[in-house]
């Protein structure tokens, strides 16, 4: 990814945030099934990566191939180097898969078995279940030049058949047997009756279908087949008076950057249950296949007004992420990582409400090293305390089976205010948050769907008590989703306080964003899109006025991604101040280190490990009085100026200390830290010869462990903070 730009191509970094984790999938050093499942999340963000930014930039060509970027690429340019880039990564990934992983997982007995292959056992089985369990759910659609091209769903597996009419034509009799019972059955030209038309037929793979196929197989193995492979050798059953000549399976990926008219105040809901249809049908962008048969992809590309570069053959099985099915193998641990338990904090009592607690101290919660139930125990004893009045809090994306929306619902039952503001325009999860959304209005929550043309990303929620003393609040921000399934793998820090200042702020942020306030000014909350870029900006020109040569200034910053030019030519400038700026950034980074007069003064690193990095923090020096910021939002123009964030401050000294250590821990990692260089490449690093190995989620681990484990021997609660905090 060369550059003479002050900026790298946003896209094309982001593909190599995808090459690091593709690293992972290569590295001989992690489990071989957490090597599958690394390769099936490369995957998954190809497809998600296609559906939007592809889609996106192929949009804007349409109108201008020659707009540029930040980096000074055309559009033609990024759409060019993106094709070349993921073709060389999908290559890589499918040489993982066929000529490691698969081979390596044989040998510790959980084997793939192709057809070619199968036993007489396990072909007069797979013959059995494509009878009773996959003929009846398959619908093969007729094509041709006198049929309409078929509907073809957005990532959904079809199989495509070449086939040619035989000698022994079905009766009439049969024919119209057939087409009741729905086997498919093409109509041949009676002119052709001894050779037959040759037609197409399209498959579409039901996803009920489970994607592996165990087998019986070998003693002390366990063997599993595709069910690509089932539907390819028994196929033949769905075409009778055909034969196969050709075959081929494909997925194809639809655009999903559909915009909702968010003037429709009155069936918002309705616009945006219309958007979710059309994205299944909407413009293709690209289509990849496996098989053999120049005919059947030449009717496919031309069908769907693909060019040959919207192509992508494989020499392996489509649809990675459900391969993910055989990380859950029972009998596997072996060849897992091994399990890290979650630790309750010991700042919180296990079997008591916080609400004395967190009167009296700030309680920080780093999952998933520790566990996120002290969140759902809160939501829950205040959805249950009949001293609580209200609830408000924020919700972007949650689980399926929510056990925080169960505790809303009942709270609301129970005649408690209840407040949520939903994000349904959180993309690729629109569906599930309208319907969770519904169920809770149709129990009395006051639920509010977002805002106009800007999404809520805030992650807070607000508890009001009526106590003894009088009325008090409870807030808890975090960095992460209120959603207790992604919090086992996504590592996020959130706070509990009842701080006056924040409470107050708390309060004033849902009646802004209700709508029932105009803007208001926040003590220690800030807020975009109204003034967090700003006030970052602020802080990084603080930092160049307080730097001397003697005492140069700092600022250390953990984001997901580095888009925003504003912010990043305030870096450029803090670097030639002599500021010495340390960042951690997961995926997307524009900016470009190490350059002389420009950047030589910034570090640019990025960890990629089990868990995946998603807090977002902030640490600027201030001549010695430093200030420690956590966040939902990243450095992108999207998160600054079109979403509702959050950044709010650290301000217990104790927990200030825990979150600066855990920072810093970051930057001394030497096993899955990738350094990026000037030139645009991520150079992964290596322990020295002497050096010991250093793994920063490694570390984070054992000091929850050491911490749980001190308290086990001496479960004063007081007693064992006071030793942690000092």
């Amino acid at each position: 990814m060369k550059n003479d730009n002050s900026f790298f191509n946003r896209d094309l970094s982001w593909i190599e945030f995808n090459a690091r984790v593709l690293s992972e999938a290569l590295s001989s050093r992690v489990p071989l099934l957490e090597r599958l499942r690394f390769l099936t999340i490369v995957s998954s963000n190809f497809d998600e990566f296609f559906m939007v930014r592809v889609a996106s930039l192929k949009a804007q060509c349409k109108t201008n191939c020659d707009e540029k970027d930040l980096s000074g690429l055309t559009v033609l340019e990024q759409l060019t180097q993106i094709s070349l880039r993921v073709r060389e990564l999908v290559s890589m990934q499918y040489d993982c898969l066929l000529n490691q992983l698969l081979p390596g997982l044989a040998l510790e007995g959980l084997l793939y078995v192709d057809p070619s292959s199968y036993t007489v056992e396990q072909e007069r089985y797979l013959d059995s279940f494509f009878v009773s369990d996959v003929f009846p759910l398959l619908t093969p659609v007729r094509t041709g030049s006198d049929a309409v091209f078929p509907s073809i769903g957005n990532l959904r597996l079809h199989a495509a058949f070449k086939l040619q009419g035989n000698l022994a034509v079905p009766t009439s009799a049969m024919t119209s047997f057939l087409e009741k019972v729905g086997v498919f059955h093409c109509q041949q030209d009676k002119k052709t009756e001894t050779s037959g038309p040759e037609n197409i037929a399209i498959v579409q793979i039901p996803t009920s279908i489970p994607r592996i196929v165990w087998l019986p197989g070998e003693q002390g193995a366990r063997c599993f087949t595709l069910i690509d492979d089932v539907v390819r050798t028994f196929g033949q059953s769905l075409f009778p008076g055909f034969t196969i000549k050709e075959s081929l399976f494909f997925k194809l990926t639809r655009a999903a950057d559909l915009t909702v008219d968010e003037d429709r105040d009155t069936d918002f809901i309705a616009a945006i249950e219309e958007i979710l249809v059309s994205r299944l049908y909407s413009v293709p962008v690209r289509l990849m296949c496996t098989g053999d048969s120049p005919f059947i992809l030449e009717y496919l590309k031309t069908g769907m007004r693909l060019q040959d570069s919207d192509i992508y053959p494989v020499s392996g099985p489509l649809d990675l992420p459900t391969l993910i099915e055989l990380s859950n193998a029972e009998g596997f641990d072996h060849i897992r990582n091994p399990v890290w338990k979650n630790y309750w904090p010991v700042e919180l009592p296990v079997d008591a409400p916080f609400w004395n607690e967190l009167k009296r101290r700030d309680v920080l919660l780093h999952v998933p090293y520790q566990s996120w139930d002290p969140i759902l125990r809160f939501i829950n004893d205040s959805a249950d305390d009949s001293s609580v009045l209200a609830i408000k809090m924020t919700l972007y994306r949650t689980s399926g089976d929510s056990p925080v929306i169960q505790a809303l619902a009942r709270a609301a039952r129970s005649g408690k205010h209840v407040t949520v503001f939903v994000e349904i325009k959180a993309r690729f999860d629109e569906a599930r948050n309208i319907s969770w959304a519904q169920r809770l209005e149709e129990v009395g929550v006051i639920v509010v769907y977002g805002i106009a043309r800007l999404k809520v990303h805030a992650k807070i929620l607000l508890v009001i008590r009526r106590e003894r003393e009088g009325i008090k609040r409870y807030v808890h921000l975090s960095t992460g989703n209120y959603n207790d399934k992604t919090a086992k793998f996504y590592e996020d820090l959130s706070i509990f306080t009842t701080n006056e200042e924040i409470a107050n702020d708390a309060t004033l942020f849902f009646n802004m964003i209700s709508g029932c306030s105009s803007v208001l000014e926040m003590k220690r909350l800030i807020m975009a899109p109204i003034n967090l870029k700003s006030e970052l900006l602020a802080l990084i020109d603080r930092e160049i006025s307080k730097t001397t040569p003697e005492n140069p200034g700092h600022i250390i910053a953990k984001l997901n991604s580095l888009g925003d030019s504003g912010l990043i030519n305030a870096l450029y400038r803090a670097s030639n101040a002599g500021v010495k700026i340390e960042l951690n950034v997961r995926g997307l980074c524009v900016l470009v280190p190490g350059v002389p007069g420009m950047s030589e003064n910034i570090r640019v690193v990025s960890v990629v490990d089990r868990f995946l990095e998603h807090a977002r923090m902030v640490w600027f020096q201030n001549g010695g009085a430093d200030d420690l910021y956590l966040s939902s939002a990243d450095w992108l123009p999207r998160n600054l100026e079109r979403r509702i964030e959050l950044l709010f401050p650290v301000l217990d000294k104790n927990i200030k200390k825990t979150v600066l250590d855990i920072l810093h821990m970051y930057f001394i990692d030497n096993t899955n830290a990738h350094y990026l260089l000037s030139d645009g490449t991520w150079l992964r690093r290596q322990p020295g010869k002497d050096e010991k190995e250093i793994r920063v989620q490694t570390l984070l681990h054992i000091a929850e462990k050491r911490k749980a484990e001190l308290f086990a021997q001496e479960p004063q609660r007081e007693f064992i903070v006071r030793r942690i905090e000092s």
